[in-house]
């Protein structure tokens, strides 16, 4: 029989997730082992990569289509994130800053009596909020034209456009972030095995968990002792967790949706637009469907990205498998997979509608963005896969951690708005599986994250001194 080798802590994927927790334990317990399993060949490879959909820095500053309830909450997370990485480029976990985080505009885009009557109200309902006392109101026609000249051009000014324009936004490269996040851990001690594969987890007697690997070049064998496990492994969470059989995964049921995008690199083209613009759905869409034209850096490189446009695959990720959806119905999420599937028609007729789009088609809907849109300058792009969290019978458009109650086992499920919460999302891991260490822990997590404990929306002052000096040390 194989012999079982031990650690403190299994990681299983490696993406931002993972990443993040994988460096906040290395930097709390410096003295732990810890290991890091990932199917592919590389870290950040399937959701957190550059063009699978994982880039806007999603920070509820634009996103329309979230309630000013839920832009708050986002927002709120995202500052967490923003402190933690400031933390991480004086502490010298990050090295390359400009590498994964460039200055970029949130915009909110309103076009048309209704759509800039919502804008202004939304706005309304967020002004006292201090998270969002630097956005502006752009309701001129002259000044839309000179700050997104390519979405002016062709457009018949006439009709009424209005923006909300946030300056200083972020785009975010959370590919590059998880590559620097997992190489200072294996630089600090952590082993990470690529191209190996988690295919079962089974509790022993004393509470801890034993991982069966395979490696996936060789189809070699072995096994993983771990008194922590955090499954972090995108839409491969659901049936790791489900294997696991703790009783907190019971229920839950996931539906994959895949995105693709237009983009295009044309320098004329990315020169005339310096900012992330978000839309309103079209009437009757889903909410996740709100249309958005981004500045993206990737690689140093500007691009313009535009969608997204749903596709459909019963994979649960990019490289996954044709029967990951089916694999995951279960006696115990049977009933809520059936509740959820009758209550998303709407969404169902949706998929198959876009499904049904060819790129000509597409490039008309940009056109709704930017009129003067040609074919010839874009070209298709399809992003990851994303599992939306089916529980109780919804359908719920969120990330959720999902634990079992002796904090032995963690798995992250959902897509958005995810990388961009992530700091959060581990901190609440933490919080969850070692209460009888977190306590100790605290003084070094607020050191990492000055404002942890606090809302920040309720605190003004804090909140301008934790922002400050955030952007002081990420040059932003």
């Amino acid at each position: 029989m194989t012999k079982t080798a031990k650690v403190d802590v299994a990681l299983v994927g490696a993406g931002i997730m993972s990443a993040t927790l994988g460096a906040l334990l290395r930097r709390l317990e410096p003295d732990w082992s810890i290991t890091l399993v990932e199917r592919l060949d590389a870290a950040a490879a399937e959701s957190s990569a550059a063009w699978n959909n994982a880039g806007t820095g999603h920070s509820g500053l634009c996103e329309l289509f979230y309630t000013p309830e839920k832009a708050v909450r986002v927002n709120e997370q995202f500052q967490v994130s923003r402190q933690f990485w400031a933390y991480a480029v004086e502490s010298g976990i990050l090295s390359d800053v400009r590498s994964f985080l460039n200055p970029i505009p949130h915009v909110s885009f309103a076009q048309g009596t209704e759509q800039v009557g919502y804008l202004r109200r939304r706005r309304q309902a967020l002004a006292a909020n201090p998270l969002f006392a630097r956005t502006e109101l752009i309701d001129d026609s002259d000044e839309f034209a000179r700050r997104l000249p390519f979405m002016a051009a062709g457009r018949d000014l006439h009709e009424p456009v209005a923006l909300d324009w946030v300056a200083d936004g972020t785009d975010v490269d959370f590919g590059v972030l998880s590559r620097q996040l997992i190489g200072y851990a294996v630089r600090n001690g952590t082993t990470a095995l690529f191209g190996h594969e988690v295919r079962n987890l089974s509790r022993q007697r004393d509470g801890s968990w034993t991982l069966t690997i395979r490696n996936r070049r060789t189809g070699e064998n072995r096994r993983l002792g771990a008194r922590f496990v955090f499954v972090g492994a995108g839409g491969g969470a659901l049936p790791l967790l489900q294997k696991s059989a703790i009783g907190e995964i019971k229920g839950f049921g996931g539906f994959p949706i895949g995105g693709q995008f237009l983009r295009s690199g044309n320098p004329a083209i990315v020169g005339a637009h310096r900012a992330k613009v978000y839309g309103l759905p079209a009437p009757g869409a889903p909410a996740m469907t709100a249309p958005h034209l981004d500045l993206r850096i990737v690689h140093g490189k500007p691009w313009l990205l535009f969608g997204p446009f749903a596709g459909w695959s019963p994979k649960f990720l990019k490289q996954g498998r044709i029967t990951d959806l089916p694999r995951s119905v279960t006696p115990a999420n049977l009933v809520s997979l059936l509740a959820a599937g009758i209550s998303q028609l709407k969404l169902v007729t949706y998929l198959i509608g876009q499904l049904q789009l060819a790129q000509p088609a597409c490039v008309d809907t940009l056109r709704e963005f930017a009129p003067s849109a040609e074919d010839s300058d874009w070209e298709p792009t399809v992003a990851g896969q994303r599992v939306q969290v089916i529980r109780r019978g919804r359908l719920e458009f969120d990330t959720t951690v999902c634990s079992a109650a002796d904090g032995s086992i963690a798995g992250l499920l959902g897509a958005s708005p995810g990388a961009s919460t992530a700091v959060s999302a581990m901190l609440d891991v933490l919080h969850r599986c070692f209460p009888d260490r977190y306590q100790a822990w605290l003084p070094t997590l607020k050191e990492m994250v000055p404002s942890l404990g606090a809302t920040l929306s309720r605190e003004p002052a804090l909140f301008e001194e934790v922002w400050t000096w955030g952007s002081k040390v990420l040059g932003l």
